[in-house]
């Protein structure tokens, strides 16, 4: 495993990317809770030391981040059900074509279902805006050395860029520069060079942002400072030119047309859909809810595929010195081990690792009519436990890391410590992290 040097750039190389659950935010008292939680576990925990601090790092994100998907699953299932047995029934959307457009219910079962099912066409997909610069021989020393500026401004605010193109640089250094520049600007402009067919090469501007609203003309625009340099440089890259246009995306719902400026989008306040390609040629998609049975085994599902993916971590940390992948095992798994008779019975298999895979056709037969209630009401303890083994994990990661105790303290004597809530955090924020 590679060393990490900081907790925080492995953190935000690896999860800062994953896409944001609304199951991420709490409420104040929510966060309350798991503050005296933390407390709690650790006014009594004992002093140790740890030798491989670096791997340890990155065992105990991954072990926190694998544990808080487990937690988001089990938080997706009790939005209007809380902690009934029917909790598993919460609906699950689907779309008939969904190479065109995909569907996902992000409601929470108290919306207006007056439009459970419908219709659409797409058109046309909602597009960014793209300046292309001009086609360049790479190899060629076309830019004076000298220091240049431009400015980009989109429809928030306006930001200059500098850069120097130096002695002996070609045309494909200067572009590879500019590209790393805007790329690091954060200013949701992606760079990227482009070659035609002769292997001439253009610096490439696109906006994240798709779709123009009413009162806009364009999503960004380039202009060179005022400087005769700076004008010849930028007639030279051509990047303020404008190749494409952005555009709103254009589709039907049940006949009536709409249009909207992502191809991301909500109807109804209930379905989440995204735009993938236009279908006008093979005729509209049909988006609606799954059977019972299906949605069942869906939400089913997307609880097991959390649940599995912490049994990979700890497999995969077994080994390590700096891990003690086999107690996370031994915690995790106890979930299923004691319960495989029952958990086939509706249609859950466990393998030998504990891990868990769905038999469809048997978990259909156990939500008919005469064994529904029991049936759930296993789906409802299985989701309740394994949510309850995430919740110690996400509380005390440190408690899976390979140690060596220095002290215990004294036992019911010890005072909270307010402003060391957690070592997890601890890590992530002092000066050796």
């Amino acid at each position: 495993m590679a060393k990490i040097d900081s907790a925080y750039d492995y953190y935000v190389s690896t999860y800062a990317n994953k896409e944001v659950s609304r199951y991420d935010s709490h409420k104040k008292s929510d966060l309350r809770k798991v503050y005296n939680r933390i407390i709690k576990t650790n006014k009594e925990s004992p002093l140790y030391k740890i030798s491989n601090m670096s791997e340890a790092k990155k065992y105990a994100i991954d072990i926190k981040e694998s544990s808080k998907a487990i937690l988001n699953a089990v938080d997706s299932l009790s939005d209007k059900y809380a902690d009934s047995s029917d909790s598993f029934q919460k609906k699950v959307a689907e779309s008939s074509d969904s190479d065109s457009v995909s569907v996902k219910y992000v409601g929470d079962g108290t919306e207006d279902n007056s439009t459970n099912q419908f219709d659409i066409e797409v058109r046309r997909l909602a597009s960014p805006q793209v300046n292309t610069g001009n086609f360049l021989d790479g190899d060629a020393l076309s830019f004076l050395p000298g220091n240049y500026s431009f400015d980009l401004t989109t429809n928030a605010s306006s930001y200059e860029f500098q850069f120097g193109v130096n002695t002996g640089e070609t045309n494909a250094d200067v572009q590879a520069k500019l590209m790393r520049l805007v790329n690091n600007s954060g200013l949701g402009i992606e760079a990227d060079i482009v070659h035609d067919d002769s292997g001439k090469a253009a610096l490439r501007l696109t906006s994240v942002q798709t779709g123009l609203s009413d009162n806009e003309d364009s999503l960004f625009s380039i202009s060179p400072s005022a400087t005769s340099e700076s004008i010849n440089t930028m007639e030279l890259l051509g990047i303020n030119n404008v190749s494409s246009a952005a555009q709103n995306s254009d589709f039907t719902l049940n006949g009536k047309e709409h249009s909207s400026l992502s191809n991301t989008f909500t109807i109804n306040n209930a379905f989440e859909l995204t735009l993938k390609k236009p279908n006008s040629d093979i005729g509209p998609a049909t988006i609606g809810f799954k059977a019972n049975s299906d949605a069942v085994a869906d939400n089913v599902q997307t609880l097991i595929d959390a649940y599995n993916n912490m049994i990979d971590v700890a497999n995969t940390y077994s080994q390590a010195d700096s891990a003690d992948g086999h107690k996370l095992l031994q915690d995790i798994g106890s979930v299923t081990q004691g319960s495989k008779a029952s958990l086939a019975y509706i249609g859950l298999m466990v393998d030998d690792n504990g891990k868990l895979t769905i038999d469809r056709d048997i978990l259909s037969d156990a939500l008919k009519p005469d064994r529904a209630d029991d049936t759930f009401a296993a789906l409802t303890s299985l989701k309740d436990t394994i949510g309850e083994k995430a919740n110690g994990v996400t509380i005390n990661p440190m408690n899976y890391v390979q140690k060596v105790v220095v002290a215990y303290k004294n036992p019911g004597h010890n005072f909270n410590t307010p402003y060391i809530s957690s070592i997890y955090s601890g890590m992530m924020l002092d000066s050796y992290a």
